[in-house]
């Protein structure tokens, strides 16, 4: 991908995420009751912060041009694979004092918490949590993947608090958003939903391509609660373990901050990863494999290099119906591999020394051309540096527990004013919806389908 391709599509990111952050500020000012105006709110700050992220990506493409433009030539360095990593089962222990806890006793203190992820561009968010002195862990049962990883990746954590104690004002804007909402549009149909949303995103003014819209004015900023940062943590491949693991918190905040909560100064969880090289198919093709001693018993077959092997196959369908390989050859960090030229006009031969049931082994295979002995030794070349730059994620594959489904939206009648912002009012036979769902999921879908 060019270069001008790559900006336009960070600026169109960016873009998209103004309008969202946008939409997210209306719905605050509109919201009648607490738990909209928090999920209002989270994803404002949410919004903000992959703006953020996606500023500093343009600019550091944009200086890595300038550079290029003065005669600078890029690094030319061999570059890991990617890969995944996740978190899951995130737990931040609480130290509430004895007579908070078991005596019930001294001022309430409640708080809507949530975590903010991110790696690199990519920026996550859990759902919020309510907590109060009945509770001895903040649990966050979100599994959060980032799909676009090196091996130097750094993920930072970040512990969001807001006070639930202090007074709540519905939006005073409300009312006088009922025909910027579209008081005729049904949620029943997602599109027309995206699309109202979209209205009241880019209400007020039109964002241009290219063009990034200005602040939110004052009275949007300002109003509904706040989120503010209680603790941080940054995650990097040394934390990477199979199992539930301890890493220090560090705090942002103190006991006079009316959003702070008593942390013990610790986090658990589950942050495992999956490199790319481990999971995908690196090289295959043709190749004439030396089964014994003899320097005469060679062997015709089909190779692929995936994982911690190089799996040979005596034909294509047996690689691909996955029978037992003829021979398995082990490829770790320590591999070494060598070209030996015994004579000009044959075929190269591919020496690959290793660690085979705990002796140094060699391993001879021939290629059919000059051109497959260069590709298949650069190809092994690249993988056995992923590796060791992978290091402890590539002694075996890492099982990343895949996140369940949210439920559903059920549709209903009416209008989306009325049916997300104000409640139904008492013995209309309807049910206040629960909005924390409804408007991560119309943000979610507008970002992922715009």
């Amino acid at each position: 991908m060019s270069d001008n391709i790559q900006e336009g599509e960070v600026l169109r990111q960016i873009e998209r995420e103004v309008r969202m952050r946008e939409g997210a500020s209306k719905l605050l000012a509109a919201c009648s009751r607490r738990e909209q105006a928090l999920e209002a709110s989270k994803s404002l700050l949410t919004c903000s912060a992959r703006i953020l992220a996606l500023l500093s990506q343009l600019q550091r493409m944009r200086k890595a041009q300038i550079l290029q433009r003065v005669g600078h030539r890029p690094s030319e360095e061999a570059v890991p694979s990617l890969g995944k990593v996740s978190l899951s089962d995130l737990r931040v222990p609480l130290m509430w004092k004895d007579s908070e806890y078991f005596k019930n006793k001294g001022e309430l203190q409640r708080c809507a918490v949530f975590c903010l992820l991110q790696c690199g561009t990519e920026i996550h968010d859990t759902d919020v949590v309510m907590v109060d002195r009945t509770l001895t862990d903040i649990c966050f049962e979100d599994t959060i993947i980032f799909h676009e990883a090196g091996p130097g990746f750094q993920l930072r954590v970040e512990l969001y608090s807001s006070s639930a104690v202090e007074d709540f004002s519905p939006g005073a804007l409300g009312p006088r958003r009922s025909s910027r909402l579209g008081g005729s549009v049904g949620r029943s149909s997602g599109k027309k939903i995206r699309a109202a949303f979209e209205s009241a995103a880019v209400c007020g003014g039109n964002v241009g391509a290219g063009s990034v819209s200005p602040p939110l004015s004052p009275d949007l900023s300002t109003l509904g609660p706040k989120f503010n940062l209680l603790a941080h943590a940054t995650l990097t491949l040394e934390h990477v373990q199979e199992g539930f693991k301890t890493h220090d918190l560090s705090l942002a905040a103190t006991e006079d901050d009316p959003f702070w909560l008593p942390l013990y100064g610790s986090m658990c969880c589950r942050l495992v990863a999956q490199p790319l090289c481990m999971i995908q198919p690196i090289i295959s093709g043709q190749l004439k494999v030396k089964l014994g001693e003899d320097l005469n018993c060679w062997e015709n077959g089909v190779s692929v290099l995936r994982g911690q092997s190089l799996l040979c196959y005596q034909s294509q369908e047996d690689m691909e119906s996955e029978d037992k390989p003829l021979l398995e050859i082990p490829i770790t960090q320590d591999t070494v591999v060598c070209v030996s030229e015994r004579d000009p006009d044959l075929c190269q031969t591919v020496n690959i020394i290793t660690w085979h049931q705990g002796e140094e082994v060699t391993f001879r295979l021939t290629p059919p051309s000059p051109e497959d002995t260069q590709r298949w030794t650069e190809a092994i070349w690249q993988h056995i540096y992923n590796l060791s730059q992978w290091k402890q994620c590539c002694h075996h594959l890492m099982k990343i527990e895949m996140q369940s489904s949210k439920k559903a939206i059920p549709a209903r009648q009416g209008s989306l004013y009325h049916e997300i912002v104000t409640p139904s009012a008492p013995g209309e036979g309807h049910v206040i919806p629960d909005l924390s769902v409804e408007i991560r999921a119309l943000l979610s879908s507008y970002y992922k389908e715009r």
